[in-house]
């Protein structure tokens, strides 16, 4: 389901016939698309920096896959994706418009959430567990992998429904990433990416989609972004990390699993934070990137900058209250020379 932060189509075309940077009399108009992960993020980004800059920012909710391919097909200013331009996607975009520069704009989690009447406890989950649920091999709410996670908590014997995404997604790319770490199998079976062949469940599109028919089914399981969990009150589990604690998913071990993780990024700035180390850290933790051409046309150029530069100092500010969180420090310093190696005219 495509969602509009502002503006409409016709709007849109508007500005196009007019070769100007927006509508409403000539208002700077930026255009983004893709991760779902970030939508409430960038829904308060967006109604920020209009207020305060003047500028409007249009971003599209349809998944990281397709705000790759946008930002790809030159249809955005920029795309925004929670898992990283895999090689072949960056040859593609090579081919088309250049050098691509990831830049970081938040961190937050992906939880394991589930629609389990009468189970008021938080469940606890391990990594090899999910991976097994996601697999299709533990098919029952009172499996004993499930009960030996949960001492004294009265599990239905009921069928899990398990529900994941169905189009391309950086939430599913966190997702997966994680699984591959903990579960050979899962790694060997299914891999790593944005979109995968499911050994079991069924998909729906968006973490909207996954969040709306995991509350609606009883029994279901899926991932969503911890900000869908809690403005749809919808339980999530613990999950236990590599130090063996079950951790629950909030500002504090979010920022935990980034220190932990971020002790050697790659000058591409493509990392990965799933499995970090430490006892505080949740396990499940990604990234969201803003993907753009280094090489920017004439007049946007600068805007796109101007916009990440605002989210990743300025707009920090306001992610704690939507359960994201903010980039460390050290980051921020690489982020700014990212930043300022893209070739605006």
């Amino acid at each position: 389901m495509k969602r509009r932060l502002v503006g409409t189509l016709a709007c849109l075309l508007a500005a196009a016939t007019a070769g100007c940077g927006g509508c409403g009399g000539g208002k700077p108009r930026l255009n983004g698309a893709g991760s779902t992960f970030v939508y409430p993020m960038m829904s308060k980004w967006a109604a920020e920096y209009d207020q305060a800059k003047g500028v409007e920012v249009n971003y599209q909710s349809i998944g990281s896959g397709g705000g790759i391919q946008q930002m790809t097909a030159k249809t955005a200013d920029f795309g925004c994706t929670d898992g990283p331009m895999n090689e072949e996607q960056l040859q593609k975009a090579k081919e088309t418009g250049g050098e691509v520069v990831h830049i970081p704009l938040v961190m937050g989690a992906v939880v394991p959430a589930y629609n389990l009447e009468g189970v008021t406890t938080p469940l606890t989950f391990s990594g090899p567990l999910l991976a097994d649920i996601f697999l299709g091999k533990v098919k029952k709410w009172n499996d004993k992998a499930i009960q030996d996670l949960n001492p004294g908590v009265a599990l239905p014997d009921k069928d899990i429904g398990v529900v994941h995404r169905s189009d391309g997604s950086g939430t599913t790319y966190v997702w997966v990433d994680y699984l591959a770490k903990v579960s050979p199998e899962w790694k060997q079976r299914v891999g790593v990416a944005t979109s995968v062949n499911w050994p079991a469940g069924e998909g729906a599109k968006g973490n909207e989609g996954v969040a709306g028919r995991v509350k609606a089914a009883p029994g279901s399981i899926g991932y969503i972004e911890l900000i869908y969990a809690v403005q749809n009150d919808i339980k999530f589990g613990h999950v236990k990390n590599r130090a063996g604690a079950a951790v629950k998913a909030d500002l504090k071990s979010i920022t935990a699993a980034a220190d932990n993780a971020l002790t050697a990024i790659p000058e591409d700035l493509r990392y990965s934070i799933t499995d970090a180390a430490g006892d505080d850290s949740y396990p499940i933790c990604g990234t969201v990137w803003a993907v753009v051409y280094v090489n920017q046309p004439p007049g946007k150029g600068q805007q796109v900058v101007d916009f990440l530069r605002w989210v990743t100092h300025d707009g920090q500010a306001l992610c704690e209250p939507l359960h994201y969180a903010k980039l460390p420090p050290g980051l921020v310093e690489r982020v700014e020379k990212k930043l300022a190696s893209i070739q605006v005219k």
